[in-house]
């Protein structure tokens, strides 16, 4: 059964669920007893329970909670010496 969001003027939203045939314009509000109207909320597309879903909600938290890097990055820290196979570069002095 779909989820449907009820404002009430004293305490605020509301959420229950009805069948989509037998929805309410207005209920009681279960906190204070006045009248709360239906009221026009967005969809709830991105709440799956997938792995799919999970790797969405992941990526968009991590763009503003970044995840703490500890120690070196790959790659940057290391210094690579060339290596030649030729015997007449022996010869030549090192750096």
């Amino acid at each position: 059964m779909p989820l449907y969001e009820f404002r009430c003027t004293g305490c605020g939203p509301a959420e229950r669920s009805f069948a989509m045939a037998d929805v309410p314009s207005s209920i009681r509000c279960p906190g204070c007893g006045l009248e709360s109207r239906r009221a026009v909320s967005p969809p709830r597309l991105s709440h799956g329970a997938s792995a799919a879903m999970g790797l969405l909600d992941s990526t968009a938290r991590s763009a503003h909670e970044p995840a703490v890097v500890r120690g070196r990055l790959p790659g940057a820290a290391r210094t690579i010496t060339p290596t030649t196979s030729n015997p007449l570069h022996r010869k030549l002095p090192r750096p």
